[in-house]
C-alpha cells in the first residue's frame, strides 16, 4: 500500500443521508446526475448532514433541495448506517480530499403531492432529468462503487415498494 492509500485509510466517513421516495405505484424517485461524464448515472436523492442536524431532518431538507419535494410521509429509517468507499478516479475532487467514503442513513418516503410539486432547478441542481423506477431496478442504474448500498437499500424497504390502496 503507498502512502496516498494509507493517508487515505485514516480519514473519516461523511455523514449523509439518502431517500429512497416512492410513489403511489410503489415506484421510486431517481434522478439523473448532471456531474458525470460517461453513461448516464442515476440515484436516489442524497446529501450531507450538517452540523447539530438529525438524519431525518437532513433527509427532508435535501429531498427538498434535490428534488423541491416537500409533501411526504417518512415510512421507515434504515436499521444500520451503510458505508461505501470513495473510488481513486474522484479522489481529486475537493469534498472527497476530506473523506474516505460516505456513511449514509437511509429514509424511505411515501410522496403523496402532485408530480408538479417536483422542481430540479435550483441553482446547484445535481440532476438533470428523473423517472419513477421499480426498486428491483435500482442497483443496475447506479455506479458500481454504489451498488452493495443501494442492493442493501432494496433489501431492507423492498415490501413497502407496493401501490397504495
Amino acid at each position: 500500500m503507498n502512502s496516498t492509500s494509507d493517508n487515505r485509510a485514516n480519514l473519516p466517513y461523511r455523514a449523509c443521508v439518502g431517500i429512497a421516495l416512492l410513489n403511489g405505484k410503489g415506484k421510486v424517485f431517481v434522478g439523473r446526475r448532471n456531474d458525470i461524464g460517461g453513461d448516464p448515472a442515476w440515484q436516489m436523492p442524497q446529501g450531507g448532514v450538517d452540523s447539530g442536524e438529525s438524519p431525518q431532518a437532513a433527509a427532508l431538507r435535501e429531498l427538498r433541495e434535490e428534488t423541491g419535494v416537500r409533501s411526504v410521509r417518512v415510512l421507515a429509517e434504515s436499521r444500520e448506517w451503510l458505508t461505501y468507499d470513495y473510488p481513486p478516479e474522484l479522489q481529486s475532487r475537493s469534498f472527497v480530499k476530506r473523506f474516505k467514503g460516505q456513511r449514509q442513513k437511509w429514509f424511505a418516503m411515501r410522496f403523496d403531492g402532485p408530480e408538479s410539486e417536483i422542481d430540479l432547478g435550483w441553482r446547484h441542481a445535481e440532476f438533470d432529468a428523473w423517472a419513477w423506477r421499480e426498486m428491483e431496478d435500482l442497483p443496475e442504474l447506479i455506479v458500481a462503487f454504489k451498488r452493495p448500498v443501494y442492493e442493501a437499500v432494496v433489501r431492507e424497504f423492498h415490501h413497502l415498494a407496493r401501490p397504495v390502496d
